[in-house]
């Protein structure tokens, strides 16, 4: 076994102390981009036991009414992108027509969307445990152009 050069020893504990920074300093001032130098708030928070569980989904309208459920395997578009960017689409609603070119690039026998709303479905909650009672909110919603 070889030992460690008195340069090599200063490199790894300069190394060592650029992590120790980096992870005190996400722990203050850090947010989820920064894992795993900052927290990772999903897992180090929960919601009280009686408030509402959130179930969100995007979901297009053809011309006839037909809702067309525009999740993953529709639209190529992962739930947690939408999640994730919601604050952006409330911004600016036309940004949806992302999703229904998606859809259109996926599906290009099938029927035109007209609109594309992203919905939350709130799902009531008692005691920690689910009451089979929902109500939907359509947080942002984009109407084509005709």
């Amino acid at each position: 076994m070889e030992t460690l050069t008195s340069r090599g020893r200063a490199v790894r504990l300069a190394a060592t102390a650029l992590g120790l920074a980096l992870l005190l300093a996400g722990t203050f001032r850090g947010t989820d981009d920064d894992f795993p130098f900052g927290p990772f708030r999903m897992y180090s928070t929960s919601d009280p036991p009686d408030a509402p569980a959130p179930d969100t989904r995007v979901e297009g309208v053809d011309r006839t009414g037909t809702v067309v459920d525009l999740g993953q395997d529709a639209t190529g578009i992962r739930r947690a992108e939408i999640e994730g960017q919601q604050s952006r689409y409330v911004a600016d609603p036309a940004r949806l027509r992302q999703v229904a070119d998606a859809y259109a690039e996926r599906h290009p026998a099938g029927p035109d969307l007209v609109e594309v709303r992203i919905v939350i479905r709130w799902y009531d909650i008692r005691g920690g445990r689910p009451t089979g009672r929902w109500t939907d909110e359509t947080v942002v919603s984009w109407q084509a152009t005709r």
